[in-house]
């Protein structure tokens, strides 16, 4: 008779396995201002002697499935942007650098140090060293491979899993914006920074990186291409992390002239729009209007002078589109760590029960007649995992009993994923 039988290092097997799972994520649910929240945190104030104005705005800004107020509601990813600060786009605009390395920037201006600090602490996280630059390829040192201005996709672990799945990754995203009327002398028409762009989308992808794929600090990365030029390397994927860096530069058309209103530190600007406290036209000439810029690009000019939620306002809303098309898809991975346990019954073993019932008051076997030459068998229906102290640490129940008797060997298998 056995009852308990100690399972050995033979009867123990290990395995992992992977699971995908694809993520579809449409153009409303990141241009939808319903959907996309934002984190306002004061950014600065001034005064012009009459009034105070302070600005504010996020450091990122989370995509949500749905109505991020619905309890029901998920994050998707962050969507959040930087500048590396040795980059021309910096470099360009600032007036000075204290005795204690921190930059100094013009009122035209808006965070410039949280957009340097944001890049600093991507760097930091995926490439261990917070002063080092992006670039795409990876393994590419040229200036013209380096991201400047970095756009930062932060994918959530509940959809990010164990990692991003190599070569599945694509993003449709629209290069150029709205085209307004500037006529290069410094009036405009028609304002083109909170507007949808209609057409010109592409799609950037990994495809090819499962071939060329490296390993650094922040583990698995990919290069991201435009899949209409292979050649063109637009930014990087690092898997593990479940980040994508794009370099702004190489996805809009970063030359184009940008024209719009974005917040701004002080001013009231007419004719267009009325009561612009607290905002500044770029772009644009406007009488009375000091802090106008009407040569401005979206490179570098947005990229400095607005804030993050002014550009992160723009990328969503206007370069992702509004619409249910797919605006990025993938599939992540779940590692599944499995250890198989064999619990083996030979023939002459669990024929037999310790359970009161199974004899009656003459310690005869129930199930047995004494009148026949019946031999006893059992009908086991769990599995109990113990200790070497005899404690309980795991149950297995069979979908229907089994029948087990002295002709028949059981091997019961039990699977424990984590």
């Amino acid at each position: 008779m056995a009852i308990f039988k100690r399972i050995g290092q033979g009867d123990v097997n290990t395995t992992t396995t992977a699971l995908s799972q694809l993520i579809d994520v449409i153009q409303e649910d990141i241009s939808g201002s319903a959907s996309r929240k934002g984190y306002s945190m004061f950014v600065t104030a001034s005064s012009d002697g009459v009034r105070s104005y302070a600005v504010t705005s996020s450091l990122f800004q989370t995509i949500h499935d749905q109505d991020y107020t619905l309890q029901s509601a998920n994050a998707i990813f962050d969507l959040s942007m930087g500048l590396w600060y040795s980059g021309s786009t910096v470099q360009n605009i600032k007036t000075d650098e204290d005795s204690n390395g921190k930059l100094l920037f013009p009122d035209t201006s808006l965070q410039m140090r949280e957009k340097v600090d944001m890049y600093k602490l991507f760097a930091g996280k995926l490439l261990g060293d917070n002063e080092s630059a992006f670039y795409a390829p990876f393994d590419s040192s040229a200036t013209v491979d380096r991201i400047d201005e970095a756009l930062f996709i932060s994918f959530k672990r509940l959809f990010a899993r164990d990692k991003i799945k190599p070569e599945t990754f694509a993003m449709r995203f629209y290069t150029t914006g709205v085209i307004d009327t500037y006529n290069g002398a410094g009036s405009t028409v028609g304002y083109n920074l909170n507007k949808t762009s209609p057409s010109g989308s592409t799609i950037f992808t990994d495809v090819g990186a499962a071939s060329n794929r490296q390993v650094t600090f922040g583990g698995e990365v990919g290069t991201i291409i435009n899949s209409s030029e292979s050649t063109q390397k637009v930014g990087l994927m690092f898997y593990d992390a479940g980040i994508a860096v794009f370099d702004m530069k190489k996805i809009m058309s970063g030359a184009q002239h940008v024209s719009g209103v974005i917040s701004a530190v002080s001013g009231t600007a007419t004719p267009f729009p009325l009561s612009l406290n607290n905002q500044t036209i770029i772009g644009h000439i406007s009488t009375g209007m000091p802090r106008s810029s009407p040569g401005a690009k979206f490179i570098p000019d947005l990229m400095t002078s607005g804030s993050i939620d002014d550009i992160l306002n723009h990328i969503a809303s206007c370069r992702m589109s509004s619409g249910s098309l797919t605006a990025m898809t993938y599939q992540n991975i779940t590692n599944i760590n499995s250890t198989l346990l064999f619990c083996r019954a030979s023939a002459d073993e669990f024929n037999y029960s310790s359970n009161p019932t199974f004899i009656d008051a003459s310690n005869n076997i129930v199930v047995i007649d004494d009148q026949t030459v019946d031999r006893t068998f059992t009908f086991p229906t769990t599995v109990g995992l113990y200790t070497a102290d005899n404690t309980l640490v795991a149950v297995a129940k069979f979908s229907r009993p089994i029948e087990k008797n002295d002709e028949k060997d059981l091997t019961v298998r039990v699977r424990l994923d984590f």
